[in-house]
């Protein structure tokens, strides 16, 4: 009799541990495929949440236009890709709807943006889970990008050129 109640109790005791794994992985694949944005989201709630930033405006069509005309990685998979430069932001990340998709392990599926700025090109960190990295800074806020300076993404490197 004691020992059919500890088999059943062994065999439920499983079960459970056997949904906690499942529900951990789950909530895993999500922050990979999602970010870190969507479980703050789920789990916060809106009036908890801190302020966005606003978002970082196109330049006004007056003409300036910034000197880098072309984004080359230089490091990672995709070394060696060009991409021609217009006035319309440049986003980067594993999605299929990003402008540049990278194939890098380390990168979030929306994990950054370029941003034509007056004269100048913006990076934007999207609340990527590795960080975006302008030379060894970590990028907090949008900020300019000088010609020739490296934006890390995980193992990819970029560069803005002439």
């Amino acid at each position: 009799m004691a020992s059919t109640l500890v088999i059943s109790l062994v065999k439920y005791g499983l079960l459970v541990l056997l949904w906690l794994f499942v529900l951990a992985a789950v909530r895993t694949v999500r922050a990979d495929l999602f970010g870190a944005t969507a479980q703050r989201r789920t789990t916060a709630s809106p009036s908890a949440t801190a302020p966005r930033a606003k978002p970082v405006k196109p330049p006004r069509a007056s003409g300036s236009r910034s000197a880098a005309r072309r984004l080359v990685v230089t490091e990672g998979a995709l070394a060696g890709t060009s991409l021609d430069l217009g006035d319309t932001p440049v986003t980067l990340g594993r999605a299929d709807a990003s402008t540049l998709v990278l194939t890098d392990d380390y990168a979030s599926s929306h994990h950054a943006r370029l941003v034509p700025g007056d004269g100048v090109w913006l990076v934007e960190d999207l609340g990527s889970t590795n960080g975006t990295y302008l030379g060894s800074t970590k990028v907090t806020h949008p900020t300019p990008v000088p010609l020739g300076q490296q934006i890390r993404i995980g193992k990819t490197v970029l560069e803005l050129r002439r």
